[in-house]
């Protein structure tokens, strides 16, 4: 069994967090400022040190110091010393940098169907109408076997389905041209913010996230999501997706010594602001069922009232920072996160809360046997990595060096949805304009100027024209049109409007997919 790793201690007080219950999961909580990024890049190294792969968002865009050791500066050696706490053995962890944009790290994809209408429908922020047609549109796509990988396959598959409407309604159900309209404008919202990057192959495969380095410790994960913060929803969406990728692709192994990787999911109140129950069931019963695939997940926001409280009693390590009680709601936070602590005779873990410094925090960590320790007040240690971000020459190294290097950088566009669509609108117009062909030329012909036998132009005179001229008009040829030649003119104009309708509803239907 992996030894415990220690966290924080204050005196003889040591908290060590157990690796073989490290997958009962955990929260991190605090206000802004309080220690939280030093606490995830502490546990983080520990979990690597040992053998354990780690996964964690950048938020703020500083834990790429991991990749780096650390120094002992003054302000540093200062603080090991007013707290009397251990000094770090100053060493770098193995990272590899991931960026959904690509431009920080190695991209990160995924194709359009296999995030999936649910987790796709909560990154468009749909209501519950167009997400049953988002649905509708996927099953569509999946019975006429077009795959949608990337975003233009998505919106050709839903104009597909948009100006087809009437055919599929017997089959699937009314497919509203508001809710498509939604769906296009949602997908035109994202694109705009950059998330059009993430769709598309190579697709990520999550056994990138479990290596070690050739020393057995396992590899720090980064993922820069400073940019990503932006597009709220895509952040949430994407690490809810990386999740269940875990969750789906793992085996079951029940109750390991260390977990096969740890998951840190910073900023975690996005996750739950205004989702919808069904999201709220599925991420529960993600957190509650992953434990036996060997993952660990730590959820890390300000308040611990941003967490449902079916997913909160799931979280059995708890690491609390300060909190401000400045309002009502701060204040019943503050209540909220003692009540959910094992209480100490010696301490007051209310007013604590409130009363910690920075890096001071109050832990509670799962003890042999699964039960919550008693709560302590402690300073947790410093990292042995650096404390800040790296420069952008050691982070271009990073990547040239990585061990996926070259693997997720071009793009792949295989045959999909977009292109069949685009390959049977064109063979319907062809097919269309066969079609019309022969109607063309039979009329072509009609105009043609007539010839004898040898094939020279038949006289002038000679025609039906001048004979029947010559019965109504007289044997000379006039300026002015007889009344035979307007019948005859009337009737072969009506015909070639005729044909010319004929002609036109034959292009237009090839071209919208409507009944000749």
């Amino acid at each position: 069994m992996a030894e415990p790793i220690l966290i924080a201690q204050h005196g003889t007080t040591e908290c060590f967090l157990r690796p073989d219950k490290a997958n009962r999961h955990g929260l991190i909580t605090g206000a802004t400022g309080t220690g939280k990024t030093i606490t995830l890049q502490t546990m983080a190294e520990g979990f690597a040190r040992i053998g354990v792969p780690v996964f964690m968002a950048d938020v703020k865009g500083d834990l790429t110091g991991l990749s780096q050791a650390g120094v002992l500066g003054s302000k540093l050696a200062k603080v090991i010393t007013e707290r009397g706490i251990r000094a770090p053995e100053f060493a770098a962890s193995s990272s590899t940098l991931w960026d959904v944009f690509g431009a920080q790290g190695h991209p990160v994809r995924a194709t359009v169907s296999d995030l999936g209408p649910l987790l796709l429908g909560r990154m468009l922020n749909l209501n519950e109408t167009q997400a049953g047609v988002l649905q509708l549109v996927f099953k569509i796509a999946d019975d006429d076997g077009l795959m949608l990988l990337d975003m233009k396959d998505l919106r050709a598959m839903c104009q597909l389905v948009g100006d087809n409407a009437s055919e599929f309604t017997t089959e699937y159900g009314n497919i509203s041209a508001a809710s498509i309209g939604a769906i296009q404008r949602g997908l035109m919202q994202i694109e705009a913010q950059g998330g059009d990057k993430f769709f598309g192959e190579p697709m990520l495969n999550i056994a990138d996230f479990l290596q070690t380095d050739a020393k057995g410790h396992g590899i720090i994960n980064i993922l820069a999501a400073d940019q990503l913060m932006n597009a709220p929803r895509l952040y949430a969406t994407f690490l809810l997706w990386l999740l269940s990728e875990l969750f789906e692709n793992l085996p079951e192994v029940g109750d390991l010594d260390q977990p096969k990787i740890v998951f840190f999911f910073d900023e975690a109140h996005l996750l739950f602001n205004d989702a919808p129950k069904v999201l709220i069931e599925r991420i529960e019963l993600v957190v509650r069922l992953v434990r036996s695939k060997g993952v660990g997940v730590f959820f890390v926001t300000q308040n611990p009232l941003d967490i449902p409280d079916s997913v909160l009693a799931q979280l059995g390590n708890r690491v609390q920072h300060a909190l401000r009680a400045f309002t009502p709601r701060d204040q019943k936070a503050v209540k909220s996160a003692a009540d959910t602590m094992r209480p100490n005779p010696a301490l007051d873990i209310a007013a604590a809360i409130t009363e910690l410094a920075v890096g001071e925090a109050l832990v509670s960590f799962l003890d042999e046997k699964g039960r919550p320790g008693i709560t302590e007040r402690v300073y947790v240690l410093p990292p042995a990595s650096q404390i800040g971000p790296i420069t952008p020459a050691q982070r271009q190294a990073l990547l040239a060096d990585s061990i996926v290097a070259g693997v997720y950088e071009k793009t792949l566009d295989r045959e999909s949805a977009f292109e069949k669509i685009k390959g049977r609108t064109v063979e319907k117009l062809d097919a269309s304009a066969r079609a019309t062909e022969p109607r063309s030329n039979g009329r072509a012909r009609a105009q043609a100027e007539p010839r004898d036998e040898a094939g020279a132009a038949a006289p002038s005179g000679g025609g039906l024209f001048d004979s029947l001229g010559s019965i109504f008009g007289g044997g000379v040829r006039r300026t002015r049109t007889s009344a035979g030649e307007q019948l005859i003119r009337s009737a072969a104009s009506s015909v070639g409007r005729e044909v010319g309708r004929q002609i036109i509803r034959g292009v237009l239907g090839g071209i919208f997919g409507g009944k000749r």
